[in-house]
């Protein structure tokens, strides 16, 4: 070939590429472009969903939950201790193998505690009792576990407190003052455990002195250690929730959501999981959902009903 028609055939086809990079795309081309990709925060079962204290808890053994958790499609399962059939390692080791082999992470451990208590030896029991749940969670591998203030007591029970919107007076004498330097002291002595078993102890907006989004952070800033953060249950701010939600949310170390089909047992609450979605999202929260079911409907058909919306809710971009 002669160099000059050489040229000229490679300064065309040079040309030509150019003008095929500066057409502009059809429409076909725009649609083929990459979608938007997201990644579903990990969705999470408490044990609790599927017992929600009716009866006695043989009825709902925590190896039954496993097993439906998996089969409903759910990530991951939060174990509610008094729900346990046994504390003996064997049991809990079977759990563990039970869980992996379903596919499942036993991601929360829910646990009762109560240190809203003028007796120094009843509040020395709580903190007994609290470490030796820290090291449970250990030997089942769970990474964090939900504890709480306790409550005052005053309340003639607990439906009684939840028609009072969990209100309830201090023992006579005493104020609420005391009770948070009983309080923040307690979980004090618990955290050298959960830092040497590495599990994160995470304080729920749960009643008594936790009752308030200010009462959760006043304990957890005293305190300021990175084993203390925040278990954000959706369904217990009976007043001012969207505010109150707004204010634990960067704290939040596992979230806790609440649905109520068929009602709910003490209240029913229309929670908007779209916006705490999105919030969540404002904030880079990537960690475990963990569905408290807590309506009358059969956990059955309501529990995967539940994980439909959280899944729908709760993504973030990669």
């Amino acid at each position: 070939m002669k160099r000059r028609h050489f040229v000229g055939q490679a300064t065309a086809l040079g040309l030509s590429t150019a003008l095929i990079g500066c057409t502009p795309k059809t429409e076909t081309e725009k649609e083929s472009t990459p979608a938007r990709k997201i990644k579903h925060n990990p969705i999470g079962v408490s044990t609790y969903s599927f017992w929600q204290f009716n009866g006695p808890k043989e009825n709902s053994p925590i190896e039954a939950c496993i097993d439906k958790a998996a089969a409903m499609g759910f990530d991951g399962i939060e174990l509610l201790l008094v729900q346990m059939a046994s504390e003996e390692n064997g049991y809990l080791q079977n759990l563990k193998k039970r869980a992996f082999h379903a596919g499942l992470d036993i991601m929360g451990f829910s646990t009762h505690q109560g240190f809203l208590n003028p007796s120094k030896e009843y509040r020395q029991e709580n903190i007994d009792k609290t470490i030796h749940q820290i090291e449970l969670a250990y030997k089942l591998g769970i990474p964090t576990m939900r504890i709480n203030t306790g409550r005052w007591g005053t309340s003639e029970n607990f439906d009684a407190l939840m028609a009072n919107k969990g209100i309830e007076p201090a023992i006579e004498g005493y104020t609420d003052e005391e009770g948070f330097a009983w309080v923040i002291d307690s979980i004090e002595q618990c955290i050298p455990t959960a830092e040497q078993c590495g599990v994160v102890l995470g304080l729920e907006n749960h009643w008594g002195l936790g009752r308030t989004a200010e009462g959760v952070l006043r304990i957890v800033d005293a305190i300021d250690s990175p084993w203390l953060q925040v278990t954000m249950d959706t369904g217990n701010f009976l007043e001012k929730r969207e505010e109150q939600l707004a204010l634990l949310a960067p704290r939040a170390y596992l979230i806790q959501a609440k649905t109520y089909f068929g009602g709910g047992k003490w209240y029913t609450l229309d929670i908007d999981y779209d916006q705490i979605g999105k919030m969540m999202r404002d904030l880079n929260y990537r960690g475990y959902i963990s569905l408290e079911f807590e309506g009358n409907e059969s956990p059955d058909t309501a529990v995967p009903k539940s994980l439909e919306l959280l899944r729908n809710s709760f993504y973030y971009d990669l």
